[in-house]
C-alpha cells in the first residue's frame, strides 16, 4: 500500500493515470493557495476557504510523502531526514504560513506573509523538465561552478580596479561591484559611468567578457539536454 502511495505521488510513469491526475490535481491546487496573494485586501471569504482548503490538502500531501520517504531516501533514518530536504522545507514554509495566525490581523508582522510566495515552487516538483534540468545541472555542476568562479573572480578584480582608478565616480567598493555585476551580465542601467579612460576600457573588455560567460553555460546546458534526451528518443 505504502509503495503504490509512493509510486503514486513521488515516482508516477508516464502510463500511470492516477499519478498524473494526482499532478494535475496538486498543480491546481497550488494555482488556487496563490490567487489570493496577487489581491492587495484579500479579506474576501472565498480566499479564505480556499486557503484553508488548499493548505489542508498540502498537510495531507506532506504526511504521504513523509509517511514514505523510506522508498526516496537511502540511509538509516530516511524518515528524520525528510523534513530537511529542499521541497519539503517549502512545502513546509508553505503550511506554516497560512497557519500563521498573525499574518492578516497586525500590520506589524505582514512580513509572515512572505514564506506564501514559497508556494509557486511548490509546483516544480510536478515538473518533469524541472527534473531534467537539475539533472543537466548537476552532471555539468563542475564546468558551471568553473565558469561562475571565473565571473566572481573577474567582477571582483575589475570592481577594484575601477575602485581604486576612478575614486570620483565609485564612492564605495560596493558601487563598483555593483557596476560590474550589470555590466558584466549585460544589463547596463547606466546609472554609473566609469569617467576615466582606464575605466572606459574596463568597461568595454567587461562588455565582452560578459558575453562569452553568458553563452558559455547556455551552450553546456544545451548540449547536456541534448544528451539527456537523445536515449528517450533511441527508446
Amino acid at each position: 500500500m505504502r509503495r503504490r502511495i509512493y509510486e503514486m505521488i513521488e515516482k508516477g510513469e508516464q502510463e500511470d493515470k492516477i499519478s498524473l491526475y494526482y499532478d494535475r490535481f496538486m498543480i491546481f491546487c497550488i494555482i488556487a493557495s496563490v490567487l489570493p496573494l496577487c489581491v492587495k485586501n484579500s479579506t474576501n471569504p472565498v480566499f479564505y476557504r480556499i486557503d484553508r482548503i488548499t493548505v489542508f490538502i498540502f498537510i495531507i500531501d506532506y504526511l504521504l510523502r513523509w509517511g514514505t520517504a523510506d522508498f526516496k531516501l537511502k540511509g538509516e533514518k530516511p524518515f528524520l531526514c525528510y523534513p530537511f530536504t529542499f521541497f519539503a522545507v517549502v512545502d513546509l514554509i508553505a503550511i506554516l504560513s497560512s497557519l500563521t495566525p498573525l499574518y492578516s490581523t497586525l500590520k506589524a508582522v505582514r512580513i509572515l506573509r512572505l514564506p506564501k510566495c514559497m508556494k509557486p515552487l511548490k509546483i516544480l516538483r510536478y515538473s518533469k523538465g524541472f527534473h531534467l534540468m537539475m539533472q543537466v545541472i548537476h552532471k555539468e555542476k563542475d564546468n558551471l561552478f568553473t565558469i561562475g568562479l571565473l565571473a566572481v573572480g573577474y567582477i571582483f578584480l575589475s570592481a577594484l580596479i575601477l575602485f581604486q582608478v576612478d575614486p570620483d565616480t565609485f564612492a564605495s567598493f560596493l558601487d563598483a561591484v555593483y557596476w560590474a555585476t550589470i555590466t558584466l551580465t549585460t544589463v547596463g542601467y547606466g546609472d554609473i559611468c566609469p569617467a576615466t579612460s582606464i575605466g572606459k576600457i574596463i568597461a568595454i573588455v567587461t562588455s565582452f567578457v560578459g558575453i562569452a560567460v553568458f553563452a558559455l553555460p547556455t551552450g553546456i546546458i544545451t548540449a547536456g539536454y541534448l544528451a539527456e534526451l537523445k536515449p528517450k528518443h533511441k527508446r
